[in-house]
């Protein structure tokens, strides 16, 4: 290039940080990231140049200017300049890079066109960035085209060779006359893409002679794809591209498996070295020996726990999740004291969450995980407190009987290293049950709002209301004297009466309707285009708040209709003081509980259980996997028994048991995820710390003291709430995608292994199995011996074990069943969390 002086100056006009991007000299800006597409020419006039250029190993010099020098020198030695060029060559490597900002003035030349294109690399066990440079021009005073490759013992940062400064460990240099057939742009293109790919990357690190070198361009050059010069009328003509390159990079990668063996410092890899992961569901044989092994595996990272929550992207972790947290933990608090008369809400779950959270984020072995109440529990706890009531049983205190034994039952089930059996839970399960508690949320919003109409007709004549009064929509007290004519007493009986408001039904389903709409377009408005990238994420990510908040204003603003709002004692009060207090006596609070029922809690213990032993597991396999680059283990084993154990414990103060919330400790784990940049990006690494999990926690506890502004929450946004988790949950599940494609045309089927490598016949019949079963789980969950769920849940695991090799062959139940959940952290349209979540929130 040359500025407005006409002085030559080497611009940087490509840099690669895994995907390539371009400089426009004439806009001054750099466009953004995109797969890199090279012309054969380009790389045919590399591989030919390379093979007599001028190749240096294990360069010992510490400057450019020691380095160049030592090129020049290579060069003129191996006759690929004249003696007399050399000072030319020399001061145009050295020329600096432009100062100017004026766009103007970067314009292209005939005659001195220098181009500068950097590679940025990342090593495999640490986060040391390595550069590659590749410099490229005309020089017409040179004969021919020449080029030189250099690699140096030791990355060094040059002065003023790169924008950002980074150590550098590759220098490639072409120069040449202008008039030659030699596309110096289109070559150092091609040397950069060469730099940015892994293999070639990693074996020009390894190389030992100039041989070694040209042969990985043509193994490169082996498995790069040729698009014949033939017009493309469609993007849809390229697809069968992408299946046939994967072929292409998956032969690559197993002939590339042997050979490469690191013999210096550590860097990125494209294969895996060393002993293979520890299975943390592996047995040891020994009582207690998995939680022993979880405790090892994480205890030693207790300080880097504390000190790597020091990071920016962990604060902005922490106020998404707050509100990811608080928002169920309301929602979930609202319905469970409708279910149970108010003996639990939303001030004794929310002190659950925060001292629970902040116990288990302080020694758990895998503390990214979020607790928190949960659809399942909720069924539960309906159903056990029917059971209760049915039998005249105070259900607070059987609680308590039912906690005692789910200590006992994890410290059995621990011991005994009984994690191992989450092997068993099948996609089948876990899918079926996805779908049950997502149509329970659905079910459940509409049922709710159903009653509302019930209680508050849309009739013609309503009741007058006195609004001179402070509360006109207190409940009508009716007094009836009732005379005995024998006797001479008088009964007083006074009913309660809560007459139907005008208006109540239509604005209690207008604010469902518009909390849920909101929300969810609100997340579907993320993956758009719309406005800047992080303005529209973050307006995503707090979909939910926002849709709370415009419902309360709304509600707020309309004084004349009345609406059922949130019960919230103040302070730290019990939801139901007059039945309850804080410390529960587990032998009867108002009547004395039978003994042999203390024994046979056990069974809705097992229960309780097996629904927090289903839903931790698969959320902790969920977040802990390969693809996510976790290093410092997970705790199957000891986290269980950290959950449960506390879960039991607490159930003597009358508060909710939790468990690990799927949906929350995604989310959680994406917040702290850091990604490559580029239109593919991969994921770099996760931040594993303990601090967000405490932070979040203790404002969830915090939030007790805002009761003057939840109270104001109508529950009619709340089951809106309710009905966006149903919704949003059925995405990502197969079975869920399966039963649409039964009402769908073979010809629109999606192009995945359960559509294509099996019959729609059997796929159909697979699909109708699953629906059975879920259709028995309704029905039992709906029959007075709900509380049987679990058990029947669990049969589905023999079923799947059955079916195989008997109704299905292998192969379609690896297409059908297998765990294929992709991990997706830069959301694509229509695709988010809930893709990668088979259990529901």
């Amino acid at each position: 290039m040359k500025d407005q002086k006409q002085q030559t100056y080497w611009q940087e006009t490509g840099r690669w940080g895994g995907y390539e991007e371009s400089y426009d000299p004439q806009s001054g800006v750099w466009a953004s990231s995109h797969i890199s597409y090279l012309t054969f020419k380009s790389l045919i006039q590399l591989r030919r140049t390379m093979n007599t250029g001028v190749t240096i190993f294990d360069c010992e010099e510490q400057t450019l200017a020691s380095i160049c020098e030592k090129m020049v020198t290579e060069m003129v030695n191996k006759r690929e300049i004249r003696p007399g060029d050399r000072e030319g060559v020399l001061k145009s490597l050295l020329q600096n890079r432009s100062q100017s900002d004026d766009p103007e003035s970067q314009a292209l030349t005939d005659g001195g066109d220098l181009q500068k294109f950097s590679v940025k690399e990342r090593g495999g066990e640490s986060d040391r960035v390595e550069a590659s440079m590749v410099l490229v021009g005309a020089l017409d005073f040179l004969e021919r085209p020449t080029v030189a490759f250099v690699r140096l013992k030791e990355s060094v940062v040059l002065d003023s060779a790169l924008e950002a400064p980074m150590p550098v460990r590759f220098i490639f240099v072409l120069v040449g006359p202008s008039k030659t057939d030699m596309d110096y742009h289109e070559t150092g293109r091609a040397m950069a893409a060469l730099m940015a790919d892994k293999v070639f990357n990693q074996a020009a690190f390894q190389a030992k002679n100039a041989r070694e070198l040209t042969d990985a361009v043509a193994d490169f050059m082996d498995c790069s794809i040729v698009i014949p010069p033939t017009e493309i009328q469609s993007e849809a003509m390229l697809t069968s591209i992408i299946s046939f390159q994967k072929k292409l990079l998956q032969d690559r990668f197993q002939t590339s498996d042997s050979p490469i063996q690191l013999d210096s410092k550590p860097r990125r890899v494209s294969i895996s070295t060393g002993p293979p992961p520890e299975d943390p569901l592996a047995r040891t044989g020994r009582p207690f020996g998995g939680m022993l092994r979880d405790m090892r595996r994480r205890y030693q990272h207790y300080k880097s726990d504390l000190t790597d929550a020091l990071n920016a992207q962990v604060l902005a972790a922490i106020i998404f999740i707050y509100f990811a947290a608080l928002s169920p933990a309301i929602t979930f608090g609202g319905l469970l004291a409708d279910k149970v008369d108010n003996m639990m809400g939303v001030p004794e779950l929310l002190i659950s969450t925060s001292i629970q959270g902040i116990i288990f984020c302080f020694v758990a072995a895998q503390p990214v995980l979020v607790i928190g109440f949960s659809g399942p529990l909720l069924v539960f706890e309906e159903a056990f407190f029917a059971f209760c009531k049915s039998q005249g049983l105070e259900y607070i205190v059987g609680r308590v009987w039912v906690g005692v034994w789910l200590v006992i039952i994890v410290v059995v089930i621990v011991a005994f290293e009984g994690s191992f059996l989450v092997r068993f839970i099948s996609r089948f399960t876990q899918e079926i049950f996805s779908i049950l508690i997502s149509l329970i949320f659905i079910y459940e919003t509409f049922a709710k709002l159903g009653r509302i109409f019930k209680a508050h007709p849309l009739i013609l004549n309503y009741d007058h209301l006195n609004s001179t009064i402070e509360n006109p929509w207190h409940p009508k007290m009716e007094e009836t004297v009732v005379y005995d004519n024998v006797t001479g007493n008088t009964t007083v009986i006074i009913n309660t009466i809560k007459p139907p408001y005008p208006n109540t039904a239509l604005l209690s389903m207008c604010l469902m309707l518009g909390c849920f709409f909101i929300a969810y377009f609100l997340r579907q408005f993320k993956n758009g285009t719309f406005l800047p990238g992080k303005l529209r994420r973050l307006m995503g990510d707090f979909g939910v708040p926002i849709s709370i908040f415009l419902m309360v204003v709304i509600d707020y603003n309309i004084e004349d209709t009345y609406t059922q709002k949130l019960v919230v004692p103040k302070g730290l009060m019990v939801s139901n003081p007059a039945k309850r207090g804080w410390l529960i006596n587990p032998f009867g609070e108002h009547q004395a509980f039978p003994v042999w029922l203390m024994f046979a809690c056990c069974v809705p213990a097992l229960l309780v259980f097996i629904l927090i032993f289903l839903e931790s597991q698969i959320t902790t396999l969920i977040v802990s996997k390969p693809e996510r680059k976790m290093v410092k283990g997970s705790g199957f084993h000891f986290d269980l028994l950290i959950l449960v154990g506390m879960g039991g414990l607490s159930a003597i103060f009358g508060v909710p048991w939790l468990s690990a919330a799927t949906v929350r400790s995604v989310t959680h784990a994406n917040a702290l995820t850091v990604m490559s940049k580029g239109p593919k990006p991969v994921i770099e690494k996760v931040v594993e710390q303990r601090i967000s999990g405490i932070v979040v926690a203790l404002l969830v506890g915090l939030s007790i003291l805002m009761e003057p502004i939840l109270k104001m929450i109508p529950m009619s946004a709340l089951f809106g709430i309710f009905l966006y988790m149903g919704v949003t949950s059925l995405n990502g599940i197969q079975l869920w995608d399966r039963m649409l494609l039964l009402l769908i045309p073979k010809k629109y089927h999606p192009d995945e292994p359960y559509a294509t490598r099996v019959s729609t016949g059997r796929m159909h019949l697979f699909t109708a199995i699953q629906i059975v079963c879920l259709a028995v789980l309704w029905i039992v969950k709906s029959s007075p011996v709900s509380l049987a769920l679990p058990f029947i849940l669990i049969l589905t695991i023999p079923l799947r074990m059955l079916m195989t090799g008997r109704l299905f062959t292998e192969l379609e139940m690896k297409c059908l069943d297998a765990d294929d959940a992709k991990v997706t952290f830069e959301e694509e349209p229509g695709q988010d969390v809930y893709c990668e979540t088979q259990m529901p929130l």
